[in-house]
């Protein structure tokens, strides 16, 4: 199902996912207006749309904005997502990830914009009770960061009586990888991510911190659904065409439905890049479950998708050209 053309707001586009997926908006025919404060994302990464300077806490100029530019439908990725950094500072996260979706919505109802595709995450289901986990699992969080995703989740059926605001939310497992034309990439600072971290270990840089080694997994590493982002960017984009010509609001699960392990993340870095991965063994963190993958089968039967690059390898090797390529992120 290919949507008509749309003039798309892409708040956080100057993001890690949020870039990727203003290309895979404009690859499939859309107009991208990237809306961001660029305090995490990279105006270098603005490769595929016109770049507006904003911040969505400001909601005049969000407001201005849609009006101006004639906004048709937006995706939401401005949001922060450091789990520990949530626990320490959650006002931060309350601020940024409650407020200012309130402050997106507002904006939306005032100039008519009846579609939105949020950036949510699978943190808003706290410790699983069963996997693969599917979208009718319980929703606990267990740190600010999926709260206010989960608050931000709960306020949309509330807009959607009161201002027709259709919605889709997704949530991603562990996002990875880098745009295979080797124009986008990760970077984060400080990185937090283990792939990222694994490939700079294995070119010199800090050793990798592996968290525990004696969870009840097959190697006593955490396993975990990494799904590289030109996939998730691609499932934006269907989420948005079949959103716009049905007005069916939901959530959706993004993963592949395979964990793997930080051990078997630390060997795949070691075949794509032929070097070691130095690391250290550290103690567990508080709230990592041993075990957290998806059941990916609703996004893929709404979506008509599925993931095109599953393999483990094929991940590392496309953040692994990225950063050959940009060794000091986009800075580089």
């Amino acid at each position: 199902m290919a949507g008509k053309s749309q003039t798309v707001l892409v708040t956080g586009g100057a993001g890690y996912i949020g870039s990727h997926a203003a290309k895979a908006l404009a690859q499939a025919g859309h107009r991208v207006l990237v809306y961001d404060n660029l305090s995490a994302g990279h105006r270098e990464a603005v490769k595929y749309g016109e770049l507006v300077h904003g911040d969505i806490l400001d909601p005049a100029t969000l407001r201005a904005t849609m009006r101006e530019h004639r906004v048709e439908a937006v995706m939401h990725f401005a949001a922060f997502l450091d789990v520990g950094e949530s626990v320490r500072n959650p006002d931060k996260y309350y601020l940024n990830n409650v407020v200012g979706v309130v402050n997106v919505l507002g904006a939306m109802a005032a100039n008519n914009v009846r579609t939105l595709v949020f950036s949510s995450t699978c943190a808003t289901y706290g410790e699983p009770l069963e996997t693969p986990i599917t979208e009718s699992h319980p929703q606990r969080p267990i740190n600010s960061y999926g709260e206010t995703k989960l608050a931000a989740e709960r306020a949309f059926p509330h807009y959607e009586r009161a201002h027709g605001i259709h919605w889709t939310a997704l949530r991603y497992f562990n996002a990875a990888g880098a745009d295979p034309d080797g124009e986008l990439g990760e970077d984060h600072a400080p990185e937090i991510h283990v792939i990222p971290r694994a490939l700079d270990a294995a070119s010199g840089g800090e050793g990798l911190k592996v968290f525990g080694d004696d969870y009840p997994t097959p190697d006593g590493t955490c396993l975990r659904d990494y799904i590289h982002v030109t996939d998730l960017a691609a499932a934006h984009v269907r989420a948005l065409e079949v959103l716009s010509a049905t007005g069916a609001s939901g959530a959706y699960n993004l993963g592949t439905g395979t964990p793997h392990s930080v051990r078997e993340v630390i060997a795949a870095v070691e075949r794509v890049t032929g070097r070691t991965v130095p690391w250290t063994l550290a103690p567990r963190r508080d709230g990592d479950p041993a075990v957290l993958y998806a059941s990916p089968d609703k996004a893929r039967a709404a979506f008509g998708w599925t993931p095109a690059l599953a393999s483990l390898d094929d991940i590392v090797r496309t953040a692994w050209t990225w950063r050959s390529a940009h060794p000091r992120g986009y800075a580089g």
